[in-house]
């Protein structure tokens, strides 16, 4: 098995202006580029600051294009039942032309409920919405005419719509993706089920996982991607690090255990609970070697959200996660690892997706 390819995730929750918020996305997804990280992804979300405070993920990508040369360029996720599929297509189309195909497109039928009334959208149905925008998506990114008419999207997408990637938390939702023939996207905020507010992130994800695989067509490589939070600091940083992760590990732990199970919880029992890879560089790798889930997946994002790092020390987890986290544990990075993934969405018979990676999970 060949090892994951490292990621980049950002929710752009500094405690910051819109303005700086995106520079130091910016500034986080070149010095990423620069570092050999395979991917970036970057959340969507609409109407306020403290959700993520990027409701236009296209825009802010299209000028990370202007500022990297390899890493690919990705959405983590486009809430796809309040979108329009037909601009998402464009917007995607457009993005992957100007970053010379580098787009990897990740939709979802979840996201924060309060926005979809907003939108005109009821919730309740957003299931059906999805699948509804889905398919519209598909079919304009494929060049096939809009809704009966002769229209077709400009640029034309190319094989942009083998690059699609579904979220879910359920392993009917992995079903359907790997049906589809599209990537998987694992969160870490995974829900926990009731009574077992503490149950590690791999037991509820390998489920999903094999879900998935079992329902790919065959011929069709696995495309696997799990989001963790990870802030990796130098050793006279850990104090720092440790205060700057209880206040938003505990309000991340209050949605699994509820207010007062979370309040009594002490800092080591939060960390574990939320799956959470705070420390030096010997302490996270330590900890992610023992995430079952990751010799499973295809490729792995890591954001440093709950933490409100503050942006040096996000740069330079970054820098600690490529050059010393991944050898230690076994991410893939480099021009190999960006490689993969732009042909990790061809079948698996072709020689040309073959692309040697650095070696097997360790």
């Amino acid at each position: 098995m060949t090892r994951p390819r490292l990621g980049l995730f950002t929710r752009l929750l500094e405690d910051a202006p819109a303005a700086d918020r995106y520079r130091f996305a910016l500034e986080q997804i070149a010095r990423a580029d620069e570092l050999g990280f395979a991917s970036a992804w970057v959340a969507q979300h609409h109407f306020g600051a403290h959700e993520g405070g990027l409701p236009s993920p296209f825009v802010l990508l299209a000028a990370a294009a202007q500022r990297t040369r390899r890493i690919a360029l990705a959405t983590g996720v486009v809430t796809l039942p309040i979108d329009d599929p037909l601009r998402v297509a464009e917007d995607a189309s457009v993005l992957d032309a100007l970053s010379g195909g580098r787009v990897q497109l990740g939709v979802a039928a979840g996201g924060t409920p309060g926005s979809f009334a907003a939108f005109g959208r009821d919730p309740q149905a957003r299931r059906e919405l999805f699948a509804e925008h889905l398919e519209v998506l598909r079919e304009a990114l494929a060049g096939r005419g809009v809704r009966g008419t002769d229209s077709r999207i400009y640029p034309a997408a190319g094989d942009l719509g083998q690059r699609i990637w579904q979220a879910t938390f359920s392993a009917d939702g992995g079903r359907r993706a790997g049906a589809d023939g599209d990537g998987l996207l694992l969160s870490r905020t995974q829900p926990r089920p009731e009574g077992s507010p503490d149950q590690p992130l791999h037991e509820l994800q390998l489920p999903i996982i094999e879900a998935y695989r079992a329902a790919l067509p065959e011929g069709t490589a696995p495309r696997i991607l799990a989001s963790r939070t990870a802030l990796v600091v130098d050793p006279e940083n850990r104090a720092r690090a440790l205060e700057l992760a209880e206040p938003g590990l505990r309000e991340l732990a209050a949605t699994f255990l509820g207010a007062g199970g979370a309040a009594s919880a002490t800092l080591s029992q939060l960390i574990a609970w939320t799956d959470t890879h705070v420390g030096t560089v010997e302490e996270v790798a330590a900890s992610l070697a023992a995430d079952a889930s990751l010799p499973a997946v295809t490729d792995v994002s890591f954001q440093v959200h709950s933490i409100a790092a503050p942006h040096d020390l996000t740069l330079r987890s970054l820098e600690l996660l490529a050059t010393e986290v991944a050898p230690r544990v076994g991410f893939a990075t480099g021009p190999s690892a960006v490689q993969g993934l732009r042909t990790a969405h061809l079948t698996a018979t072709d020689p040309v997706a073959q692309t040697p990676g650095n070696g097997a999970l360790a």
